[in-house]
């Protein structure tokens, strides 16, 4: 019997071939913004992958208003000032803009929704609603990209 041995090296260069493909074939709309703004939006972008981490492990956990409240102070229409949104808007073209703030409101519907879910304890609607906020993402990121 032969066993495959794979080298570092050629694991990087398997995993990244595909990738590569893909940056010459991505047609989403490059944003160009100013080095400060560009650093600013992606470590928001962080936050906000790492508040919808932390809003799955408080569902998991049952703890349905925790869930909300990060929801609602990360990523809700509340957090709009913390994330300095008026000031990243104008490098945003139309579109972009609309879905962020799609995103913000459906994140402030879920903060709701999971705190009725404490009472409730429906869970499915509230993974529903905070797939709402997740398809916001999804759609953004499909269509724009820093440069």
């Amino acid at each position: 019997m032969y066993k495959l041995l794979i080298t570092p090296l050629a694991l990087a260069s398997l995993l990244a071939f595909p990738l590569a493909l893909a940056a010459e074939d991505d047609t989403r709309v490059a944003i160009d913004m100013p080095e400060m703004m560009r650093t600013h939006m992606l470590s928001n972008m962080r936050d906000h992958l790492t508040a919808l981490h932390e809003i799955q492990n408080h569902l998991a956990a049952g703890e349905y208003d925790a869930a909300a409240e990060v929801a609602e102070k990360r990523l809700g229409m509340s957090s709009l000032g913390t994330h300095g949104a008026s000031h990243m808007a104008g490098f945003m073209p139309k579109g972009m803009q609309e879905t962020g703030t799609a995103m913000h409101q459906a994140a402030s519907r879920f903060a709701v929704i999971s705190q009725e879910t404490a009472v409730t304890r429906e869970l499915p609607r509230a993974l529903g609603a905070l797939s709402g906020v997740t398809a916001q993402c999804v759609a953004c990121h499909a269509a724009y990209r820093l440069k």
